[in-house]
């Protein structure tokens, strides 16, 4: 009687196997937790002792147009204005932003509304190609061609803005289009009949249902496409030249906040001015990204409210 009754008060392999996968979630879970905690402080801490261990004026970082942590200016303050990279960072991204979204919109059209069985066919593995290409592929293709090109039209160097658009303009390109064709193969099928029952074309279905009702998620998919441009390094490093000046047009020579960062940390101290004052970079990067993540919940959950 006892032996039956522990065996049916024994746990059973399945409830002893359900309690290792709840502890190894828990356990991978709780690291990603202290994980981005950890980056979170290490980034910070090293960012803000700019203006903590070395006094230097918040304002005058955002908004100073020299940068030289080396030296110092004539008031005996340190030349670390971020400005230019900010500019360069933010033009670049919108630009490229600006470009690729029509692009990205009408390729998602052809493979879902205009022809989405042979288009599908043809376009996704193109997509699925430049996701796959490496950043230093597209940088080089930038600096070999690109670059030679401009400075043909234009004069110069070449590098700049308009270079480093272009290569981040077919870098964020197929991020936006797969989005955008998910986007809009959640707008239900009935959206498209009642247009067409109605009397609409293909065309006014397409502008006034199916890119209206798809309009949260296409955002989205745009600022996830900013958020990749905004982050990328080593393409846009090869072709802006990496020069820490006030871009005074789309064709000369400036910097990136990404590119100052990946010039220069190798070369600094830890601990020293110009190692914080790239760290202080870092973190403007980090609170961009921040930025652009509640962006998306925020069109996410309005998109949500809509529906």
């Amino acid at each position: 009687m006892d032996d039956i009754q522990h065996k049916l008060t024994a746990p059973s392999k399945a409830s002893r196997e359900d309690v290792m996968g709840r502890i190894i979630s828990y356990t991978c879970i709780a690291a990603i937790i202290i994980l981005v905690i950890s980056i979170l402080y290490f980034i910070t801490s090293r960012g803000v002792a700019t203006f903590t261990a070395n006094h230097v004026n918040l304002w005058q970082f955002l908004s100073g147009k020299e940068w030289n942590p080396g030296t110092l200016n004539a008031s005996g303050q340190p030349q670390v204005g971020a400005l230019p990279m900010i500019v360069t960072s933010f033009s670049v991204t919108i630009l490229a932003a600006l470009v690729a979204t029509p692009f990205a919109i009408a390729v998602a059209l052809f493979m879902t509304d205009i022809a989405p069985k042979n288009g599908a066919k043809f376009l996704q593995p193109v997509i699925e190609l430049l996701v796959g290409i490496p950043s230093v592929v597209y940088g080089f293709i930038g600096l070999t061609v690109v670059v030679p090109f401009i400075r043909h039209l234009f004069g110069g160097t070449g590098s700049g803005i308009l270079a480093g658009t272009i290569v981040l303009f077919v870098m964020v390109l197929p991020t936006i289009t797969s989005l955008a064709v998910d986007a809009l193969k959640a707008v239900p099928t009935y959206f498209r009949s009642a247009s067409l029952a109605l009397g609409a074309t293909r065309f006014q279905t397409i502008y006034k249902v199916l890119l209206r009702a798809a309009m949260p998620r296409l955002l989205t998919a745009v600022i996830f496409g900013m958020a990749r441009a905004f982050g990328e390094a080593l393409a846009v490093q090869m072709v802006i030249g990496n020069a820490a000046l006030m871009p005074h047009n789309l064709v000369t020579p400036t910097s990136t906040l990404t590119s100052q960062l990946t010039t220069n940390i190798g070369n600094t101290i830890m601990g020293t001015l110009p190692n914080n004052a790239l760290w202080s970079l870092a973190l403007i990067l980090l609170l961009m990204s921040l930025v652009f993540n509640l962006l998306i919940r925020y069109i996410g959950k309005r998109g949500e409210i809509k529906s």
